[in-house]
Parts: structure tokens; sequence; C-alpha cells
């Protein structure tokens, strides 16, 4: 009922900027907490940055400084600024959202099917 769509990916060269995108749409009464994770071959999924509905972020040590959350929330979008990359930043991306679909229900975690970020000359 309640999807998230990424956008923004692709084939990046190495210190490129590329800006991701995330969409909930479907049967939705308010988006809470909103993030972004990436999972590199071979690797666990690990967190990227949260924002809350106030706009509050957290980010991974590793990420601070070269990535930026933000949101809109009269559309439902988080969006994440990527900086300088380089080739082990090569990963899918996925969106991640609490969800409330209707007043009195409390909050659902959903995932996005991720977008691919490959960067490579």
């Amino acid at each position: 009922q309640v999807q998230l769509v990424e956008s923004g990916g692709g084939l990046v060269q190495p210190g490129g900027s590329p800006r991701l995108s995330c969409a909930a749409s479907g049967s939705i009464f308010r988006v809470n907490v909103m993030g972004w994770y990436r999972q590199a071959p071979g690797k666990q999924r690990e967190l990227v940055a949260t924002i809350t509905s106030d706009g509050i972020t957290n980010y991974a040590d590793s990420m601070k400084g070269r990535f930026t959350i933000s949101r809109d929330n009269a559309k439902n979008t988080v969006y994440l600024q990527m900086n300088s990359l380089q080739p082990e930043d090569t990963a899918v991306y996925y969106c991640n959202a609490d969800v409330i679909i209707s007043r009195g229900l409390w909050w659902r975690n959903y995932w996005g099917q991720g977008t691919q970020v490959t960067v490579s000359s």
C-alpha cells in the first residue's frame, strides 16, 4: 500500500556529485523519520543518514561532510546530495521511511527497492 521509489542513481565518474531522490506514495497519513542506507557488494547494509519530519539530521561518521540529507514534507520526498564520490561509494542505496498509513494506527517501516550507484571511470 505504501511505496518508496528511489531515483537518481546510475554510473558516475569519480568526483561526481549526484543527487538521489525518494518519494513515498500510497496510503499515507504521515511520514515520520526518513533515511538513506547503502549496501556494497559483500558487505552489510549501513546507515548513511536520517532526517526527522522536523528536519533534524543524523549522519554516519564516514558520510558527514560529504553527504547532505534533506526532505520536502509536502511531497513526502527525501533527498541525498552526494559529493566527491569515489569507487568505494559504489553500492545500492536504499530509501527507508516510517509511515503512519491512517489516523489512529502506529507507524510502519518501509524500504524502497534501491538504486544502484556505480562510481567508475
